[in-house]
């Protein structure tokens, strides 16, 4: 290798080194924090790893004793003959904040777990903790009598819940469903709206069919200019401005992703154009032909496949972009994640982001599928 070869590969080989250090630094990239903090995410992805696909129906038992706040710690004791038909039973059934209280409960469901809730007079509930029942309903659990409590008349409450009956789709599987039929129809909606308006535009945007004057320069530019502009603005914040436009819902999806999909398919569309054979065009216009006829005759028939291939791909993508639009507002499965995520309900959003997944994976395959036998 020449030695100016050498210094001209030291050079750019420098500058990259030094592009990419730059990029390091304004990016902030810390690798140890991806170790160092991995366990504030661990429960997350717990949670998203277990959607809630299937349930059981849910039988309760609720059951609950009162007991006094006073202005001193009186320690009634409760007598074991007042027990013998109640099902909750405290050690005393009236005392201060602070008070250590042994509750026992009796002829409960068997086997199973419960939660205790500590009830103040203005109806407020605290969760004391959980218990199990043991063989023939009983549990015993020490309390402290919460800081919470208000009032003098205040209620221990146990709650024990279990499943019951047939596995089936829960609410949640049902809700996620409706939502991504919502979601495949939104994007179905906004593509065919695109490719409507984005074919006659990728004819005014092709280079070889437009810049024979100048006029039809000048619309040529026009339209690419605009469809550039267009297609700069990212789906969301257009969905952000339909959702004020036209409120909340569906329907401002259908128009965020039906204006971007008109850029993007107005751009592919005419760069198929552009590389098309010349040879049809010119032996249309050697006979006569006027300008619409050379479009029905000498162009589409060169483009209608690859058009049909490009759709198929952009509904795809729309599933996929659909997700974020719903986040602020624009319908679909992705306003119910949003929703779900913000609830901190996330074995609810793994649902989601379950059947998201396997939607666009079924599409991706189909849409591969179909474009290989439109190219064939």
């Amino acid at each position: 290798m020449p030695a100016y070869a050498r210094t001209k590969f030291v050079f750019i080989a420098l500058a990259v080194l030094a592009v990419y250090s730059y990029g390091w630094k304004v990016t902030e990239i810390n690798l140890g924090e991806l170790f160092r903090d991995f366990h504030l995410v661990k429960p997350l992805i717990k949670e998203l790893a277990h959607p809630d696909l299937f349930s059981r129906q849910k039988q309760s038992q609720t059951t609950e004793t009162e007991f006094f706040l006073t202005a001193g710690s009186i320690n009634n004791k409760t007598s074991s003959g007042s027990s013998e038909k109640r099902q909750l039973v405290l050690s005393q059934s009236s005392g201060i904040i602070g008070d250590r209280l042994t509750v026992s409960g009796f002829r409960l469901k068997h086997d199973s777990e419960g939660i205790l809730f500590w009830v103040n007079e203005i109806e407020q509930e605290f969760p004391l903790g959980k218990f199990e029942t043991d063989s023939t309903g009983k549990f015993q659990k020490e309390i402290t009598v919460p800081p919470s409590a208000r009032g003098s008349r205040q209620t221990v409450k146990a709650v024990i819940s279990w499943p019951e009956g047939p596995l089936q789709a829960s609410e949640t599987l049902r809700l996620t469903f409706d939502k991504m039929v919502e979601t495949l129809f939104l994007a179905l909606m906004a593509t065919t709206f695109a490719i409507l308006v984005a074919v006659p535009l990728s004819l005014l945007a092709s280079r070889n069919l437009m810049t024979g004057n100048p006029l039809t320069t000048v619309v040529y530019y026009a339209v690419r200019t605009t469809l550039n502009l267009l297609r700069s603005i990212e789906p969301l914040i257009m969905a952000i401005l339909f959702v004020v436009w036209v409120g909340i819902g569906p329907f401002a999806g259908v128009l965020a992703l039906g204006i971007h999909s008109i850029a993007a398919l107005g751009k592919l569309f005419s760069e198929q154009i552009e590389s098309i054979d010349t040879g049809p065009i010119e032996a249309i216009t050697s006979v006569g032909a006027r300008p619409l006829q050379v479009v029905v005759f000498g162009v589409l028939p060169q483009v209608i496949l690859p058009f049909l291939a490009l759709s198929f791909y952009r509904w795809d993508i729309n599933v996929r972009m659909s997700t974020i639009i719903g986040f602020v507002g624009g319908g679909g499965i992705g306003f119910l994640l949003q929703q779900w995520i913000n609830l901190l309900k996330y074995n609810e959003a793994g649902t989601a982001l379950l059947a998201i997944a396997v939607v666009v994976i079924v599409l991706d395959t189909l849409s591969a599928k179909i474009r290989e036998k439109i190219a064939a």
